[in-house]
């Protein structure tokens, strides 16, 4: 796609280029405007959404043949934005349900399931679409569409697809009125602060008022 391509005031639609730099675009601001907390009631069923439109756009970037960019050497894109407060609002949007558990490679033998938080996971995802971006606003398209293609293949994708499960295991977890027994200890520290089942009792609470209510789920009696 050239240049006259990308600020064409009607870009094609049907351009896989414009498909997927729109898909990107709409996930970074959707994002980030929840990260504002506005409307923390829908934090959880919001980023699943989102995290699951993103899914879409990465499959297609890794059933795509390689793209190869233009140029041998990446141009420089100039410095990444901070992303440092945005972590830290999702980090307390999500509290105490920000850590889970996850198998870095289901396809190593015995792996052992690490802690991992969603708030790393939403900053790093956003920091690699953002990088993307910077060279599809250049109007280098094969070098944004070769970085989104191997950034999903190396990073956000496996990122995404771990974030997106542990999302869609509290809402299984609200729509099956199945609480949460245990955290297990679940922390990304070296040491846990605070019981366990005070930390599972907690996840459970913020669960029926960040999710149970929004989706207009009632959890069955107790």
């Amino acid at each position: 796609m050239s240049d006259a391509t990308l600020h064409d005031a009607h870009p094609d639609p049907d351009d896989f280029a414009v498909q997927i730099s729109d898909q990107i675009e709409s996930f970074i601001v959707a994002v980030t405007e929840v990260a504002k907390g506005d409307e923390p009631d829908s934090a959880v069923p919001f980023l699943l959404l989102e995290l699951s439109q993103l899914l879409l756009a990465g499959g297609r970037l890794g059933a795509h043949e390689d793209f190869v960019p233009d140029e041998r050497y990446e141009p420089d894109v100039g410095p990444e934005p901070d992303v440092d407060e945005l972590r830290e609002r999702f980090a307390q949007l999500l509290e105490p349900v920000d850590i889970y558990s996850e198998v870095f490679d289901p396809y190593v033998p015995r792996s052992q399931p690490v802690a991992c938080r969603i708030s790393d996971d939403l900053a790093g995802i956003i920091t690699d679409l953002r990088h993307g971006m910077a060279h599809y606003r250049e109007g280098r398209i094969s070098e944004a569409l070769w970085w989104w293609q191997f950034s999903y293949l190396s990073n956000w994708g496996t990122t995404a697809s771990a974030a997106l499960r542990a999302l869609q295991s509290l809402v299984a977890h609200v729509r099956l009125d199945s609480p949460l027994d245990e955290l297990d200890g679940l922390d990304t520290d070296s040491s846990s602060a605070g019981g366990d089942e005070e930390l599972a009792e907690e996840a459970g609470r913020v669960m029926a008022a960040e999710i149970a209510g929004p989706l207009g789920l009632r959890s069955g009696p107790h």
